[in-house]
């Protein structure tokens, strides 16, 4: 004997009410044993199910576009400041620029290598020291290291956080869309259960070759268990 299970798939959930909403019985007055409040329930369910399932694609792609620009931008701002703090760690060598000077850039006086800047915070971290401590080196008197330029080194760090910020809102307006799933799926759900009791309860004394095909016109869906008989 078959056994009915709800739906646990957005798809699933908007394939019965679709199925139902576009049921004859629902437009028929005669034959109608629907609630009647429970219908118009249906329909607004649907669109707001739909919408928000359609919401979330967008949101994903557009999450998915701009990880190839966030990946590219991190490199290049990666790049520029590491070389930044080469070609100072070299001017200090020569003698060009004060060991001093380094505590300005928030570098220990003997540093001799690049820090670590391979996650986005120690990037971030340090592109504003460096850019912070060139600013104060300059005030302070010095000559502005060139090849690269802070200049330089500063766009692409804002190229990277503009990236950054992109992603932020896609990921608050995906989120605000999950949320917004998270709440109408269980008055869906409630709506579906609702609904197929009625029909079951309608067609109930029909025999087992009339009930379930009328059930499954109305969107029930029926599973069989292994090495049972589909005869229905």
């Amino acid at each position: 004997m078959p056994y009915r299970r709800l739906p646990k798939t957005d798809a699933a959930r908007l394939k019965a009410l679709k199925t139902l909403l576009e049921s004859d019985v629902l437009y028929s007055i005669r034959n109608r044993f629907l609630d009647y409040q429970l219908v118009n329930r249906a329909q607004p369910a649907y669109e707001r199910l739909f919408t928000a399932n359609e919401q979330l694609k967008l949101s994903n792609q557009a999450q998915m576009r701009v990880t190839p620009k966030i990946e590219k931008a991190q490199r290049n701002a990666a790049l520029f400041v590491s070389h930044f703090i080469q070609v100072l760690l070299m001017a200090v060598e020569r003698g060009e620029i004060p060991t001093k000077a380094l505590t300005l850039y928030q570098l220990p006086e003997d540093t001799t290598a690049v820090p670590n800047i391979k996650s986005i915070d120690r990037l971030l971290d340090w592109s504003d020291k460096i850019v912070q401590g060139e600013k104060e080196r300059i005030k302070q008197g010095g000559r502005p290291i060139y090849n690269p330029a802070i200049g330089t080194v500063t766009t692409h760090i804002e190229v990277f956080k503009d990236t950054l910020e992109q992603q932020k809102k896609l990921q608050a307006r995906t989120q605000r869309v999950q949320d917004e799933l998270n709440n109408i799926r269980p008055e869906v759900d409630e709506i579906i259960l609702e609904v197929w009791n009625q029909v079951e309860k309608h067609y109930e004394n029909e025999p087992p070759e009339v009930r379930y095909p009328e059930c499954r016109k109305l969107g029930i869906v029926y599973y069989y268990r292994r090495h049972e008989p589909h005869d229905y």
